[in-house]
Protein backbone atom coordinates (compact mmCIF):
# COMPACT_ATOMS: atom_id res chain seq x y z
CA UNK A 1 0.00 0.00 0.00
CA UNK A 2 0.98 3.76 -0.87
CA UNK A 3 0.21 6.52 1.27
CA UNK A 4 2.63 8.96 -1.23
CA UNK A 5 4.80 8.68 -3.92
CA UNK A 6 7.04 5.59 -4.66
CA UNK A 7 10.43 5.53 -3.18
CA UNK A 8 12.26 6.10 -6.43
CA UNK A 9 10.13 9.06 -6.76
CA UNK A 10 10.66 10.09 -3.69
CA UNK A 11 14.06 10.28 -3.90
CA UNK A 12 13.60 12.89 -6.59
CA UNK A 13 11.07 14.99 -5.32
CA UNK A 14 12.39 18.47 -4.55
CA UNK A 15 9.44 20.06 -3.07
CA UNK A 16 6.13 21.86 -4.23
CA UNK A 17 6.02 24.32 -1.23
CA UNK A 18 6.80 28.25 -3.05
CA UNK A 19 10.30 29.69 -1.57
CA UNK A 20 10.29 33.11 -1.41
CA UNK A 21 12.67 35.18 -3.44
CA UNK A 22 14.55 36.49 -0.47
CA UNK A 23 14.74 33.43 1.77
CA UNK A 24 18.26 33.84 2.08
CA UNK A 25 18.52 37.68 2.97
CA UNK A 26 15.33 37.16 5.20
CA UNK A 27 17.45 34.41 7.19
CA UNK A 28 20.57 36.24 7.45
CA UNK A 29 18.65 39.43 8.21
CA UNK A 30 16.52 36.87 11.34
CA UNK A 31 19.69 35.66 12.19
CA UNK A 32 21.36 39.27 12.73
CA UNK A 33 18.55 40.33 14.88
CA UNK A 34 19.07 37.57 17.30
CA UNK A 35 22.97 37.93 17.78
CA UNK A 36 21.66 41.50 18.76
CA UNK A 37 19.58 40.15 21.32
CA UNK A 38 21.23 40.59 25.08
CA UNK A 39 20.31 37.05 25.86
CA UNK A 40 20.66 37.69 29.47
CA UNK A 41 21.55 33.69 30.03
CA UNK A 42 20.67 32.00 33.52
CA UNK A 43 21.70 28.98 34.60
CA UNK A 44 20.25 27.67 38.38
CA UNK A 45 20.59 24.96 39.99
CA UNK A 46 17.15 22.54 39.52
CA UNK A 47 14.97 21.23 42.25
CA UNK A 48 15.64 17.43 40.52
CA UNK A 49 18.72 16.07 41.45
CA UNK A 50 20.55 12.78 40.37
CA UNK A 51 23.99 11.20 41.03
CA UNK A 52 26.48 11.81 38.34
CA UNK A 53 24.38 14.57 36.77
CA UNK A 54 24.42 18.41 37.49
CA UNK A 55 20.75 19.70 36.23
CA UNK A 56 19.74 23.35 35.73
CA UNK A 57 17.01 25.66 34.83
CA UNK A 58 18.28 27.30 31.86
CA UNK A 59 16.48 30.75 30.85
CA UNK A 60 17.45 33.21 28.01
CA UNK A 61 15.77 36.43 26.17
CA UNK A 62 14.91 35.13 22.35
CA UNK A 63 14.13 37.52 19.80
CA UNK A 64 11.30 40.08 20.91
CA UNK A 65 11.87 39.92 24.14
CA UNK A 66 10.25 36.05 25.09
CA UNK A 67 12.03 34.47 28.13
CA UNK A 68 13.04 30.97 26.56
CA UNK A 69 14.10 27.99 28.95
CA UNK A 70 15.67 25.18 28.81
CA UNK A 71 16.38 21.99 30.76
CA UNK A 72 20.61 21.73 30.94
CA UNK A 73 22.60 18.67 31.95
CA UNK A 74 26.17 18.01 32.55
CA UNK A 75 28.12 15.63 34.07
CA UNK A 76 29.45 15.90 37.47
CA UNK A 77 32.09 18.50 37.96
CA UNK A 78 32.48 18.78 34.33
CA UNK A 79 33.64 22.35 34.86
CA UNK A 80 36.28 21.80 36.79
CA UNK A 81 38.05 18.57 35.77
CA UNK A 82 40.67 18.96 32.94
CA UNK A 83 39.08 16.39 30.64
CA UNK A 84 41.90 17.88 27.52
CA UNK A 85 43.41 14.42 26.78
CA UNK A 86 40.06 13.16 26.46
CA UNK A 87 37.81 15.10 25.14
CA UNK A 88 39.42 17.02 21.99
CA UNK A 89 41.82 19.69 21.74
CA UNK A 90 39.10 22.33 23.36
CA UNK A 91 39.53 20.14 26.45
CA UNK A 92 35.88 20.10 26.12
CA UNK A 93 32.02 17.59 26.51
CA UNK A 94 30.00 16.92 23.54
CA UNK A 95 26.77 18.13 23.90
CA UNK A 96 23.42 17.18 22.22
CA UNK A 97 20.64 19.43 21.84
CA UNK A 98 16.76 17.62 22.28
CA UNK A 99 14.07 19.29 20.55
CA UNK A 100 10.15 17.90 21.48
CA UNK A 101 7.37 16.99 19.52
CA UNK A 102 4.41 19.83 18.52
CA UNK A 103 2.06 21.24 21.16
CA UNK A 104 5.07 18.96 24.35
CA UNK A 105 7.46 20.14 26.23
CA UNK A 106 11.27 19.34 27.13
CA UNK A 107 9.88 16.32 29.25
CA UNK A 108 11.30 14.99 32.76
CA UNK A 109 14.68 15.17 33.20
CA UNK A 110 15.27 11.18 33.93
CA UNK A 111 15.38 10.70 29.96
CA UNK A 112 18.52 12.54 29.51
CA UNK A 113 20.50 10.85 32.29
CA UNK A 114 21.42 8.63 29.77
CA UNK A 115 23.56 11.09 28.00
CA UNK A 116 25.30 12.59 31.04
CA UNK A 117 26.23 9.10 32.22
CA UNK A 118 28.08 8.87 29.00
CA UNK A 119 29.69 12.28 29.26
CA UNK A 120 27.47 14.14 27.37
CA UNK A 121 26.20 17.88 28.20
CA UNK A 122 22.50 17.89 27.32
CA UNK A 123 20.15 20.48 26.11
CA UNK A 124 16.25 20.35 25.65
CA UNK A 125 14.23 23.46 24.67
CA UNK A 126 10.75 24.18 25.64
CA UNK A 127 8.96 25.80 22.23
CA UNK A 128 7.60 29.03 23.09
CA UNK A 129 3.85 29.03 23.69
CA UNK A 130 3.92 25.17 24.07
CA UNK A 131 3.33 22.87 26.74
CA UNK A 132 6.83 24.33 28.67
CA UNK A 133 8.17 26.91 30.53
CA UNK A 134 8.68 29.61 27.58
CA UNK A 135 7.10 32.26 26.83
CA UNK A 136 5.36 33.23 23.84
CA UNK A 137 5.57 37.16 23.58
CA UNK A 138 4.05 37.79 20.30
CA UNK A 139 0.81 39.96 20.28
CA UNK A 140 -0.12 39.41 16.94
CA UNK A 141 -3.56 40.06 14.52
CA UNK A 142 -5.83 37.21 13.63
CA UNK A 143 -6.06 33.66 14.96
CA UNK A 144 -4.12 32.44 17.99
CA UNK A 145 -6.51 30.15 19.36
CA UNK A 146 -5.02 27.33 17.23
CA UNK A 147 -2.00 26.58 15.93
CA UNK A 148 1.40 27.84 15.87
CA UNK A 149 2.18 27.44 11.86
CA UNK A 150 -0.25 29.99 11.15
CA UNK A 151 0.44 32.33 13.69
CA UNK A 152 1.37 35.53 12.59
CA UNK A 153 0.36 34.64 9.34
CA UNK A 154 -1.21 38.07 9.14
CA UNK A 155 0.95 40.80 9.88
CA UNK A 156 2.22 42.46 7.35
CA UNK A 157 5.61 41.13 7.96
CA UNK A 158 6.59 37.50 7.91
CA UNK A 159 9.25 38.18 11.02
CA UNK A 160 5.92 38.08 12.76
CA UNK A 161 5.67 34.32 12.03
CA UNK A 162 6.22 32.30 15.32
CA UNK A 163 7.91 29.32 14.05
CA UNK A 164 10.12 32.17 12.93
CA UNK A 165 10.86 32.69 16.13
CA UNK A 166 10.99 29.63 17.56
CA UNK A 167 13.28 28.33 15.20
CA UNK A 168 15.92 31.39 16.12
CA UNK A 169 15.54 30.18 19.49
CA UNK A 170 16.73 26.80 18.40
CA UNK A 171 20.17 28.38 16.71
CA UNK A 172 20.39 30.44 19.94
CA UNK A 173 19.91 27.94 22.43
CA UNK A 174 23.15 25.88 20.18
CA UNK A 175 25.29 29.11 20.63
CA UNK A 176 24.86 29.32 24.17
CA UNK A 177 25.91 25.37 25.03
CA UNK A 178 28.46 25.95 22.75
CA UNK A 179 29.89 29.03 24.78
CA UNK A 180 29.62 26.75 28.17
CA UNK A 181 33.14 26.18 28.70
CA UNK A 182 32.53 22.49 29.67
CA UNK A 183 31.17 22.53 25.91
CA UNK A 184 33.62 21.74 23.20
CA UNK A 185 31.97 23.96 20.51
CA UNK A 186 32.58 21.17 17.96
CA UNK A 187 31.17 18.52 19.42
CA UNK A 188 27.28 19.36 19.28
CA UNK A 189 24.64 17.80 17.68
CA UNK A 190 21.40 17.68 17.78
CA UNK A 191 18.10 15.76 17.31
CA UNK A 192 14.21 15.45 17.73
CA UNK A 193 11.14 14.00 16.49
CA UNK A 194 8.05 15.33 14.32
CA UNK A 195 8.02 18.53 15.00
CA UNK A 196 11.44 17.92 16.78
CA UNK A 197 12.64 16.98 13.85
CA UNK A 198 11.76 19.63 11.67
CA UNK A 199 13.68 22.09 14.08
CA UNK A 200 16.49 19.53 14.11
CA UNK A 201 16.74 20.61 10.51
CA UNK A 202 16.27 24.86 11.24
CA UNK A 203 18.65 24.05 14.43
CA UNK A 204 21.29 22.69 11.95
CA UNK A 205 20.63 25.19 8.96
CA UNK A 206 20.46 28.32 11.21
CA UNK A 207 23.66 27.30 13.45
CA UNK A 208 26.34 25.81 10.96
CA UNK A 209 28.57 24.33 13.35
CA UNK A 210 26.23 22.10 14.55
CA UNK A 211 28.07 18.78 13.49
CA UNK A 212 25.57 15.84 13.51
CA UNK A 213 22.04 16.39 13.27
CA UNK A 214 19.32 13.57 13.81
CA UNK A 215 15.73 14.14 12.34
CA UNK A 216 12.75 11.77 13.12
CA UNK A 217 10.16 12.43 10.58
CA UNK A 218 9.90 15.76 10.39
CA UNK A 219 7.09 18.17 10.58
CA UNK A 220 7.31 21.74 9.28
CA UNK A 221 8.30 20.70 5.45
CA UNK A 222 6.70 20.77 2.40
CA UNK A 223 3.55 22.76 3.21
CA UNK A 224 1.67 22.78 -0.12
CA UNK A 225 2.11 19.06 -0.14
CA UNK A 226 0.58 18.35 2.66
CA UNK A 227 -2.48 20.07 1.66
CA UNK A 228 -1.91 18.53 -2.14
CA UNK A 229 -2.30 15.23 -0.38
CA UNK A 230 -5.44 16.30 1.60
CA UNK A 231 -3.32 15.83 4.68
CA UNK A 232 -4.05 19.30 6.26
CA UNK A 233 -5.37 17.42 9.34
CA UNK A 234 -3.95 16.08 12.65
CA UNK A 235 -0.64 18.12 13.47
CA UNK A 236 -1.38 20.20 9.91
CA UNK A 237 -5.19 20.62 10.65
CA UNK A 238 -4.08 24.83 11.04
CA UNK A 239 -3.99 24.98 7.52
CA UNK A 240 -7.52 24.04 6.96
CA UNK A 241 -8.63 26.10 9.42
CA UNK A 242 -7.09 28.78 7.70
CA UNK A 243 -8.37 28.78 4.78
CA UNK A 244 -12.06 28.35 5.93
CA UNK A 245 -11.83 31.25 8.32
CA UNK A 246 -9.74 34.10 6.50
CA UNK A 247 -9.60 32.74 2.46
CA UNK A 248 -12.49 30.26 2.05
CA UNK A 249 -12.24 30.79 -1.87
CA UNK A 250 -8.76 30.45 -1.69
CA UNK A 251 -8.20 33.75 -3.61
CA UNK A 252 -4.70 34.41 -2.05
CA UNK A 253 -3.55 30.27 -1.94
CA UNK A 254 -0.24 31.26 -3.85
CA UNK A 255 0.27 34.40 -1.65
CA UNK A 256 -0.16 32.59 1.69
CA UNK A 257 1.75 29.31 0.90
CA UNK A 258 4.89 31.56 -0.35
CA UNK A 259 4.79 33.27 2.54
CA UNK A 260 4.80 29.80 5.01
CA UNK A 261 7.67 29.24 2.79
CA UNK A 262 9.69 31.37 5.05
CA UNK A 263 9.28 28.74 7.95
CA UNK A 264 9.73 25.95 5.70
CA UNK A 265 12.76 24.00 6.65
CA UNK A 266 13.05 22.38 3.28
CA UNK A 267 14.10 25.96 1.84
CA UNK A 268 16.59 26.02 4.92
CA UNK A 269 18.11 22.35 4.65
CA UNK A 270 20.89 23.42 1.88
CA UNK A 271 22.38 25.60 4.46
CA UNK A 272 23.52 22.42 6.80
CA UNK A 273 27.08 21.80 7.18
CA UNK A 274 27.17 18.74 9.76
CA UNK A 275 26.38 15.12 9.21
CA UNK A 276 23.02 13.64 8.94
CA UNK A 277 21.09 10.84 10.36
CA UNK A 278 17.17 11.18 8.85
CA UNK A 279 14.54 8.57 9.41
CA UNK A 280 11.29 8.10 7.57
CA UNK A 281 8.04 6.33 8.05
CA UNK A 282 6.85 5.50 4.67
CA UNK A 283 3.47 5.07 5.49
CA UNK A 284 3.35 8.15 7.72
CA UNK A 285 0.02 10.22 6.88
CA UNK A 286 0.83 12.77 9.53
CA UNK A 287 4.51 14.46 8.32
CA UNK A 288 3.65 12.58 4.53
CA UNK A 289 7.19 10.95 3.43
CA UNK A 290 7.51 13.44 0.21
CA UNK A 291 7.20 16.23 2.48
CA UNK A 292 10.02 15.02 4.51
CA UNK A 293 12.15 14.23 1.61
CA UNK A 294 11.64 17.16 0.25
CA UNK A 295 14.07 18.58 2.53
CA UNK A 296 16.15 15.78 2.99
CA UNK A 297 16.93 15.62 -0.90
CA UNK A 298 17.90 19.76 -0.64
CA UNK A 299 20.84 18.63 1.54
CA UNK A 300 24.25 19.99 0.41
CA UNK A 301 26.21 18.07 2.95
CA UNK A 302 26.83 14.43 4.07
CA UNK A 303 23.59 12.72 4.44
CA UNK A 304 22.04 8.99 5.42
CA UNK A 305 18.36 8.14 5.55
CA UNK A 306 16.96 5.52 7.65
CA UNK A 307 13.60 4.07 5.78
CA UNK A 308 10.70 1.92 7.86
CA UNK A 309 8.49 0.86 5.22
CA UNK A 310 6.15 -0.40 7.31
CA UNK A 311 5.69 2.26 9.59
CA UNK A 312 4.04 5.78 10.15
CA UNK A 313 4.17 8.56 12.57
CA UNK A 314 5.16 6.61 15.61
CA UNK A 315 7.79 4.47 17.46
CA UNK A 316 10.69 3.53 15.11
CA UNK A 317 12.26 0.01 16.69
CA UNK A 318 16.27 0.99 17.05
CA UNK A 319 15.98 4.06 15.96
CA UNK A 320 17.00 5.47 19.35
CA UNK A 321 20.40 3.11 19.58
CA UNK A 322 21.53 4.28 15.87
CA UNK A 323 21.27 8.31 17.06
CA UNK A 324 23.17 7.22 20.12
CA UNK A 325 25.72 5.48 18.03
CA UNK A 326 25.97 7.92 15.48
CA UNK A 327 26.23 10.86 18.06
CA UNK A 328 29.06 8.91 19.18
CA UNK A 329 31.10 10.25 16.55
CA UNK A 330 30.84 13.86 17.94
Amino acid sequence: MLVDMPLPKLKKYMGRNPCPKDMDSFWDASLAEMRRTDARVELRPAAFKAPGAECFDLHFTGVRGARVYAKYLRPKGATTRSARSRHGADGGLPAVLLFHGYSGSSGDWFDKLAWVSLGFCVAALDCRGQGGRSQDAGAVRGNTHHGHIIRGLDEDSPTRMLFRDIFLDTAQLAGIVMAFPEVDPKRVGATGGSQGGGLTLACASLEPRIKRAAPVFPFLCDYKRVWELDLAKDAYQELKTYFRLFDPCHEREDEIFTKLGYIDCQHLAKRIRGDILMAVGLMDTICPPSSQFAAYNKIRAKKQMVLYPDFSHEGLPRMSDRIFEFMLGL
